[in-house]
């Protein structure tokens, strides 16, 4: 299709030009349903490291959402952002959203199928609610140096996509990473931006090194920028079938509050694929959609291994990092992460230690890609550790199993101020309930009572119960069961505020 490219803009110092009282509206985007196994212990399947303040305070989803503040020139991302996350993630991606102050719309998979899809629905979403604006579309597990210099990144991309363009970041490479995926730059469109030659899978060290030297080739960042209707329509010409798929998972979909449901049968229905292969791949051989890369030098990474995360953050003079209590001696070059317990490093080089109440990972940084594999064996020998923390996040507040044996097993129960547990019973455990901080709201049975400070209950098995949390503070308790059978899969819900009966 003709294309021509917008103005160029100046650098992120100076002051961005702009007649844009007509520009699109820009709506963020945040592709939320990672697993983020490469940077186990710390991430896993139940608490994916999206949702953790790998860097920093915020978690990484509350960074990325925040990071569409800094745009200039009148693009400020006003509308709410659409994050799209999977049913085990929803309340907990929620209550990120809300304590950060963060308006948004959270669509809800019901299994994962990929970035094509996920990208569908949202696109889907913002035309039905009458909107055609331009989608930033990011990956909520990457980080960013500059918020700055990427606010002028997304504005420059923006003008592209407002002719009709599907835009990428690319990264200009500046080691030789095997990592990373990499965007091969065809023509130049103006000064900066340039078409899209070829996508390239993560390549082998002396491959990398060729598309290095080459200048020929960018770091592929996952995040692009493109009008919500050049989306849909470009995947009804090249995937008819994720199309449809999609389309009708949507329509049967319902809203509840904050949250949209695609209907779970229809959604089984659609093909996983990843955005790249999906579209972009397709966009430099066919005469529809043109695929555009503008550069972003921002400080990006996706933190997809822990050697990223070393290399992302502040190190001492002999190139060690460290999180929590952390002693080095004669150390160099190691990161650390330390949950809890005093961890030290005598002598030690080229190390990544994290340490968690229930797993320590000792990796050289050569081989943190091996990490992935450990917890794929980890999962096929059912180890816990690959799901859960010792400590679960729940809708309600999260539990942390302190002890357990044949037949019993102690837990720290923390109840969010009025949030409550499921009406519910067990068939093959009893509970003794210890309040040590708050005050608690028990039914057990037919009664209802308080429990303040260092008082207790009995609940015997069979019989129906619910701890709530009346106060506005948080309720503490300790649980002791006991019983034949303590896992978590015998819980029979009778209500639930939410909607976990099913």
């Amino acid at each position: 299709m003709p294309f021509t490219a917008p103005a160029e803009l100046p650098s992120h110092a100076g002051v961005m030009p702009g007649n844009v009282q007509n520009a699109l509206r820009l709506r963020p985007v945040v592709l939320a349903g990672g697993s983020g196994t490469r940077l186990w212990p710390l991430s896993r399947k139940h608490y994916p490291k999206q949702l953790i303040d790998v860097i920093g305070h915020d978690s990484l989803l509350q960074s990325t959402v925040r990071r569409m503040a800094v745009l200039r020139d009148g693009r400020r991302a006003d509308a709410a952002a659409i994050v799209v996350c999977g049913e085990p993630h929803r309340f907990m991606t929620a209550q990120q959203l809300a304590a950060s102050g963060i308006e948004a719309q959270i669509v809800v998979e019901p299994a994962g199928r990929n970035t094509a899809p996920a990208l569908t629905l949202a696109a889907q979403l913002a035309t039905a609610q009458g909107e055609d604006g331009i989608l930033v579309v990011m990956p909520a597990d990457h980080i960013i140096a500059d918020t700055e210099a990427f606010g002028f990144a997304v504005a420059h991309a923006a003008r592209f996509a407002e002719q009709g363009a599907i835009v990428t970041l690319g990264v200009p490479p500046t080691r030789a990473d095997t990592g990373y995926g990499y965007i091969r730059i065809g023509a130049a469109l103006g000064e900066v931006a340039h078409v899209i030659d070829s996508f390239v899978e993560k390549p082998a060290a002396e491959l990398a090194q060729q598309y290095v030297a080459s200048g020929e080739y960018w770091w592929n960042s996952g995040i692009f920028v493109v009008r919500a209707s050049t989306w849909l329509a470009t995947l009804e010409r090249l995937q008819p079938e994720m199309h449809a798929a999609c389309a009708s998972a949507f329509a049967q979909g319902r809203q509840d509050g904050a949250y949209y449901h695609p209907d779970a049968a229809a959604f089984a229905a659609i093909p996983s694929d990843s955005i790249d292969y999906a579209v972009m791949e397709h966009l430099a051989r066919t005469d529809g959609v043109q695929g555009v890369v503008v550069p972003l030098v921002a400080g990006w990474s996706d933190l997809g291994s822990w050697d990223a995360v070393w290399d992302a953050i502040d190190k001492d003079a002999d190139g060690n990092a460290a999180r929590g209590r952390v002693m080095y001696e004669g150390a160099t070059s190691c990161y650390v992460h330390a949950d809890g317990r005093l961890v030290a490093c005598v002598g030690t080089t080229h190390l990544i230690v994290v340490e968690t109440p229930d797993a320590v990972l000792v990796v050289d940084r050569s081989q943190v890609q091996g990490v992935k594999g450990l917890v794929e064996r980890i999962a096929r020998q059912q180890g816990s550790e690959a799901e859960n923390h010792r400590k679960v996040q729940r809708p309600w507040g999260c539990y942390d199993s302190l002890d357990q044996g044949e037949r019993f097993q102690v837990k720290h129960i923390v109840v969010h101020p009025g949030a409550s547990l499921s009406l519910q019973l067990h068939h093959h455990r009893a509970e003794h309930w210890t309040v040590v901080r708050g005050t608690a709201r028990v039914t057990r049975g037919d009664e209802q009572f308080l429990l303040s400070e260092n008082e207790s209950t009995y609940i015997p098995i069979g019989v129906t119960h619910r701890l709530e949390n009346p106060g506005k503070l948080p309720l503490e308790v300790i649980e002791v069961q006991s019983g034949a059978y303590l896992g978590e899969d015998d819980i029979v819900r009778i209500a639930d505020t939410y909607g976990r009966c099913a």
